[in-house]
C-alpha cells in the first residue's frame, strides 16, 4: 500500500466540506485532479470511501472510519513538522504534551492557543494516545504534561503528591445520534423503546461513567458494536447506526450542522472534568511558568 501524504489532507478537505469543487479550491487544485487524486486513495487502500450517487457526497462506512486515522495522521504529522522547525530555529524548551484523543482534537488547540494569547510564547509537542499510555508517558518522564479527562475511580488515581493536577475545565458525555430527513433524533431514549447501543468496550475509561448510568437509568438497549474509542463511536452513530455517549467537545461541530442530535435530557448526560497533570519531580522551567500561570489564573477567577 502506497498512500502519498497529500491525499489524507485531499480526504480531510473532502470531509469537511463534502464537495469535491469545494475541497478542491481549498486544497489549491483544479477539481478534476483533486478527483483522481481521491482515485487513487481508494484504489491504494482498496475501498470505496465516497459515495458519489447523490449531492451532497458523503463518505462510506469506510470512509468515515478511514477519516478518524487520517485525521489523527494529518494533525500528528504536522504537529512533528512544526516541533521541528522550532528546534532548527533555536526557539528554546519545547512542552511535550500527552492527551487523549478527544482532548488532542477538540480541546488542546483552543487552549493552547488561549494561553499564547494571554502572553505565554509556548512551542509545544503533542501526542495524542489512549489514558493508558498518557499515564505511563507522564510516569517515565517522555511527556512534561498530561491533559486527561478526571477518573475518580481508583484504576486511573495518581498519588497527588507526585503528579499533581489542576482544574481546566467542564464538559459532559452526551448521548447522540444520527438525525433524521427532517433533523429530529432517529432514536430516543423514552425508557419505553428499546435501543440499538454503541458502547465502550470493557475497561474503556469514558465507558466506566456511562455503564453506571445506563445501570442507574436501567436502559433497554440491544449493543450492535463496541470499541474503546470515542470518535469511532462517533463515526458509527453519524451511520445511523445507534446512540453513542460521546464527549460534547468532539460532537460539537456535528450538533451544530445537524448531522448529530442530542436523544435524551440532561439526565442522561454524563458530567467530565478536564484536568491538567505534572509530574513534581520534574524542574523544568516552562513547566513550572505555565503551572504557576495557571494557578494564578485559578485563584483570580
Amino acid at each position: 500500500m502506497n498512500i502519498e501524504f497529500k491525499w489524507l489532507e485531499d480526504f480531510v478537505a473532502l470531509a469537511a466540506t463534502y464537495s469535491f469543487s469545494q475541497a478542491a479550491e481549498k486544497r489549491f487544485v483544479t477539481q478534476p485532479a483533486f478527483s483522481r487524486r481521491i482515485r487513487a486513495l481508494e484504489e491504494s487502500v482498496g475501498l470505496t470511501l465516497v459515495d458519489r450517487s447523490h449531492t451532497p457526497i458523503s463518505l462510506t462506512e469506510a470512509g468515515q472510519l478511514f477519516l478518524v486515522t487520517a485525521r489523527s495522521v494529518v494533525e500528528q504529522l504536522g504537529e512533528t513538522v512544526r516541533h521541528l522547525h522550532h528546534l532548527e530555529g533555536g526557539q528554546g524548551e519545547v512542552l511535550q504534551f500527552a492527551a487523549a484523543h478527544s482532548l488532542a482534537l477538540g480541546f488542546f488547540p483552543q487552549w493552547i492557543a488561549g494561553l499564547r494569547g494571554q502572553g505565554l510564547a509556548l512551542a509545544s509537542r503533542l501526542v495524542a494516545t489512549n489514558v493508558g499510555d498518557a499515564i505511563h508517558a507522564l510516569r517515565d518522564g517522555a511527556c512534561d504534561l498530561m491533559l486527561a479527562f478526571h477518573d475518580p475511580d481508583a484504576a486511573l488515581q495518581m498519588d497527588p503528591e507526585l503528579f499533581p493536577s489542576l482544574h481546566l475545565a467542564h464538559t459532559a458525555m452526551l448521548p447522540v445520534c444520527a438525525t433524521d430527513g427532517e433533523g429530529r433524533p432517529m432514536f430516543q431514549l423514552d425508557g419505553q423503546s428499546s435501543v440499538p447501543l454503541l458502547a465502550y468496550s470493557a475497561g474503556a475509561f469514558l465507558g466506566r461513567s456511562v455503564n453506571l448510568l445506563l445501570r442507574q437509568r436501567k436502559l433497554r438497549a440491544v449493543t450492535l458494536y463496541e470499541t474503546a474509542m470515542a470518535d469511532s463511536l462517533k463515526t458509527m452513530a453519524l451511520q445511523g447506526l445507534g446512540v453513542a455517549w460521546v464527549p460534547q467537545l468532539s460532537v460539537a461541530a456535528e450538533l451544530a450542522r445537524g448531522e448529530l442530535a442530542i436523544c435524551g435530557d440532561a439526565a442522561w448526560q454524563v458530567g467530565l472534568e478536564i484536568r491538567l497533570y505534572r509530574c513534581a519531580l520534574l524542574r523544568k522551567r516552562l513547566v513550572q511558568q505555565v503551572w504557576r500561570h495557571l494557578e494564578s489564573q485559578s485563584h483570580g477567577g
